[in-house]
């Protein structure tokens, strides 16, 4: 027996599309189909910029389905997405889980996508704010502005050896990656969380 979304009670009404100027040009969208038309042989559902609440995501949803020429119309799912980072809605994703990773993507970039797809979901005992540390070109660079922001400096005696000596960054890079919680960019970066 598969498994199915059917549509709240609610009046239907235009979706609210959430401005631009929000999540840039490319929000975090889904497509959603009626399951009716589908079993039908037919495609017939829209996509939806998925950066609104909930409520405005389940008009579109209504609206869709009111739209279908099957006689009920009720059940649907997401056969499609776009723009999600690291984090991709299932099938059957809750609306108010596309609502909120969606609201995250569009508040702190595709970092708040990793942060989800680490934890497999989104946390309820730590906000995206207090475990996230940022962006780096790699792990090593976070562990050399690290070593910088300390202060670390290594004195020789003889003073003319200091060229030869160094603290060893690649070694703290990777004593830190087993650490901390760590996504990889788009770019081929790192996204830096405390555990």
């Amino acid at each position: 027996m598969s498994q199915h979304h059917q549509a709240p009670e609610h009046e239907p009404g235009p979706p609210v599309v959430s401005p631009e100027t929000v999540t840039g040009p490319d929000p975090p969208r889904i497509y959603v189909a009626s399951l009716s038309d589908y079993n039908a042989g037919r495609l017939h559902g829209t996509w939806l910029d998925a950066t609104g609440d909930a409520d405005e995501l389940w008009a579109g949803i209504n609206n869709m389905l009111a739209d279908s020429t099957e006689p009920i119309a009720e059940e649907w799912a997401i056969h499609d997405y776009e723009n999600w980072g690291a984090w991709a809605p299932s099938e059957y994703e809750s609306i108010d889980t596309v609502a909120t990773v969606a609201a995250g993507i569009a508040e702190h970039g595709p970092a708040y996508a990793a942060w989800v797809a680490y934890h497999g979901e989104i946390p309820d005992d730590a906000g995206f704010e207090d475990q996230y540390l940022g962006e780096w070109p790699s792990m090593q660079a976070y562990a050399e502005e690290l070593v910088n922001d300390m202060g670390v400096h290594i004195i020789v005696e003889p003073y003319g050896w200091t060229s030869y000596v160094h603290f060893d960054t690649e070694a703290l890079a990777r004593d830190l990656a087993i650490e901390m919680a760590t996504a990889e960019t788009p770019d081929g970066g790192v996204y830096l969380f405390s555990p």
